[in-house]
Parts: C-alpha cells; structure tokens; sequence
C-alpha cells in the first residue's frame, strides 16, 4: 500500500500527452516510486529540495537521463503533486543545480 498519493499537475499531465510511450511509460514508474516517499535521502529515486523560497518546500526527481520532475509533498493530505516535468537542462537553468 502506498503512504502517498501521486497527484499530476496540468503541465505535467500536458507533457505525458505529447512524449512517445517508452518516454511515458518511464516517467510514470518512476513517478511512482514517490508513493512510497518523496524525500531526498529515502527511498528510491533521485531526489533533491530545490533552493526556492515561497510557501512550500519544492522537491524535484530526474526521471530519465532527458527530464526533470518538479513537485511539492503536502504532508498533512498524503499527496505528492507533480507539478511539471522539464528537460533536465532547462530545471538546471532555472534552479541552478
């Protein structure tokens, strides 16, 4: 049973819908593994906080060796949101890791 409930935003929702099936097909397995827990430092997957200041602690998870998963944990509700997910590249520009 998982802790968490997996939750995706609109752009990341968006962008299963245009990648191929192998590109999509990853994504969500490795989506999956932040029901079991979303933070840096447990469990599988490589996560990490993202320097961001604002009301929510920002997490994101390399998916692939191309993308990037950015999301949020709302403890108290049990649910990883998903916000969005971006080529790697582009998360290391705006994030700065």
């Amino acid at each position: 049973m998982s802790e968490y409930d997996v939750l995706l935003g609109e752009e990341a929702i968006e962008f299963l819908k245009i990648v191929d099936e192998k590109t999509e097909r990853i994504c969500k397995e490795k989506l999956g593994y932040l029901a079991a827990n979303p933070y840096p430092g447990r469990g599988r997957g490589d996560k990490e906080k993202l320097p961001i200041d604002g009301r929510r602690d920002r997490f994101r998870m390399h998916v692939s060796r191309s993308y990037t998963a950015i999301y949020t944990v709302l403890e108290d509700k049990k649910e990883v949101r998903v916000l969005e997910i971006v080529p790697i590249d582009e998360a290391h520009k705006r994030y700065g890791f």
